[in-house]
């Protein structure tokens, strides 16, 4: 049995890199085809602040533009590779990846992990608390659900949590900023970013307790489509349980209601939901961190490589993809490594065909 698993971890991790590089890939041809690019960039800031172009770190894909010299285009050009093919672009920036070197950003000066490193924090902050909650609401509202199948409160909680899967997250931060943000309706919560003011100098206690006022409204925002998929996960993986014999075998033992729901059924039942935690926190993380950030001006890695996007920072765009891609893919990996460890009845050698 260990030799399987590790065979098929191992095929896994051969799966992971390509998958890494394809994905990369695609965006970079995606790049290439766009129109626009860092060099307009540079330009349009040159035209508005009237200063000279060595004030922008910047390059384009493109041999002209109106708002800069010719020289200088080339100039620009051939000092951060963009004089070279495609394709040779590409393998440099991937042997860079190798080692983590993610290159320098074309507007901000400095390298690209060194900024993804300041922000990444606040990101796996926000996805960390959110996951936390959906966990801590979901597994004991899905098991409740399961042992009451079919009663009132089954049918409301359900309509309530889909309800609140179908509100896009996005939508859901701009009610609570009309509601709840600073100026608002009800003006209990800080707008912009996970701190105060001088809070630096605060001691820790009111630090902590600044911190997780600000974490409020990005933590429902971000959490609320999620309660839906666990919350039914959780009650269908019990309902499937406690269908099985070895529950009407625990029944007719006499034992109590309780002990069949907590000391058969739980263990059996939480496999899929506790194997699921990387996966589920990498999901909070990508499709809910972006627009939260934007939202409530939270500087993380989300609002970085929104930001990157704008200004056409390519080595920031691809910095952030390549964290974000990799993250995922581990996440999937830790996942199946997971059910490997949680449930040994796995048939590991069909899965790796």
């Amino acid at each position: 049995m260990v030799g399987q698993v590790i065979k098929y971890l191992f095929k896994r991790l051969a799966l992971l890199v390509p998958t890494l590089i394809a994905i990369i890939g695609i965006n970079f041809l995606i790049v290439q085809l766009a129109p626009g690019g860092p060099l307009e960039t540079v330009a349009a800031k040159m035209r508005q602040q009237q200063t000279s172009a060595h004030q922008f770190a910047g390059a384009g894909f493109y041999q002209g533009d109106e708002g800069l010299d010719p020289a200088m285009v080339h100039k620009l050009n051939k000092e951060f590779g963009f004089d070279k093919p495609p394709l040779t672009r590409f393998l440099l920036m991937l042997k860079g990846y190798l080692t983590f070197n993610l290159g320098e950003s074309f507007f901000q000066a400095a390298p690209v992990s060194t900024l993804i490193w300041q922000r990444l924090p606040v990101s796996v902050s926000l996805g960390l608390w959110s996951t936390l909650l959906v966990y801590l609401v979901s597994i004991p509202l899905g098991i409740h659900k399961a042992a009451d199948a079919g009663s009132g409160f089954d049918k409301a909680t359900t309509a309530v949590i889909i309800a609140a899967y179908a509100v896009p997250g996005f939508l859901l931060a701009v009610f609570l900023v009309i509601l709840f943000g600073a100026g608002g309706w009800v003006a209990l919560f800080p707008l912009r970013g996970l701190a105060s003011p001088g809070a630096a100098a605060w001691p820790w206690w009111d630090r902590a307790a600044d911190y997780a006022w600000h974490l409020v409204l990005p933590t429902v925002a971000m959490t609320a489509g999620g309660f839906a998929t666990l919350t039914m996960l959780t009650k269908n993986s019990f309902l499937d349980e406690m269908d099985k014999p070895y529950v009407t075998a625990a029944r007719a033992r006499g034992a109590s209601e309780s002990r069949v729901l907590y000391g058969h059924v739980f263990r059996n039942a939480i496999i899929p939901v506790v194997a699921g935690l990387p996966g589920a926190f990498t999901s909070i993380l990508f499709t809910s961190a972006l627009l939260v950030e934007i939202i409530f001006s939270v500087n993380g890695l989300g609002l970085l490589g929104y930001n990157a996007v704008l200004q056409r920072d390519y080595p920031v765009m691809f910095g952030t993809l390549y964290v974000y891609t990799l993250t995922a893919l581990v996440a999937q990996l830790v996942t199946d490594f997971l059910y490997t460890l949680v449930d040994p009845r796995l048939d590991f050698e069909s899965r790796s065909k």
